[in-house]
């Protein structure tokens, strides 16, 4: 509760004063939501599988309990030794792949905002929202192509080819908005050279080429990998809680 209320009134300064970037905050969570939406009603009217009603109480409450442990993990996180400590891999794409599998791309896309939300709520921003906003991208640009291929195609090997889509999707947007939004802003807003603190945990790191190379795309394909790799091994489990969760709701 002491973070919130310390929190609160700093968001909403923040919000004050970045007005602009919070309405393109905002547009772009919501054209990514109606991007997922419009492949699940594609996917919905191939597969007469799929339920219709997109949202009943089994599916609210899932969403809720998964953005739950989603903030929690995204409290959580570590610098890894390749890549300036500003880096942090944390595993909060975990319960949103796994909603993403069990109940659609929208669903995925909902947990995922949900989770920049409160992480905004509980410890502000500190980067005019610019860290969240590609944080939101690049959370989706693994979740939705992941979520709408194994939407589709709910087998071993159309999970193996889900998780592989969406992990070169999340490293080409991340590499991108990293080398085209991120470094150069954070350089500007905090005077930071970023490529020297690269330099400083690798020598070979010398320009923004090689800060992609060596420590963007590792970093991002590790973490891609590690929550793929954790998500096929626990999907089928928590996948069953789902559908118990469903059938007693249903």
């Amino acid at each position: 509760m002491f973070l919130m209320d310390f929190s609160l009134p700093k968001l909403w300064d923040a919000i004050s004063g970045n007005i602009a970037t919070v309405a393109i905050f905002v547009a772009i969570i919501v054209a990514v939501f109606l991007f997922a939406y419009w492949f699940e009603k594609i996917i919905n009217r191939a597969d007469e599988r799929v339920e219709k009603k997109n949202f009943r109480i089994h599916r609210i409450t899932i969403i809720a309990m998964l953005s739950a442990v989603a903030v929690i993990l995204n409290l959580f996180s570590f610098p890894l030794w390749f890549a300036p400590g500003f880096y942090k891999i944390d595993f909060s794409e975990l319960p949103i792949l796994v909603g993403a599998f069990a109940l659609g791309p929208v669903a995925g896309t909902t947990i995922e905002a949900i989770k920049i939300l409160l992480n905004l709520v509980i410890n502000g921003t500190s980067t005019a929202f610019i860290g969240e906003i590609a944080n939101f991208v690049v959370g989706c640009a693994f979740v939705i192509p992941a979520a709408i291929v194994y939407y589709h195609k709910r087998t071993k090997k159309g999970a193996l080819v889900a998780l592989s889509l969406g992990t070169v999707v999340n490293l080409v947007v991340s590499c991108l908005m990293n080398a085209f939004v991120l470094i150069p802003v954070y350089g500007d807003m905090f005077h930071m050279d970023v490529i020297g603190a690269g330099t400083a945990v690798n020598s070979l790191i010398t320009n923004m080429t090689t800060f992609i190379l060596l420590a963007v795309a590792p970093f991002n394909l590790l973490k891609a990998v590690s929550v793929s790799v954790i998500t096929a091994l626990i999907y089928k489990p928590i996948s069953r809680l789902i559908t118990q969760v469903k059938d007693k709701q249903g």
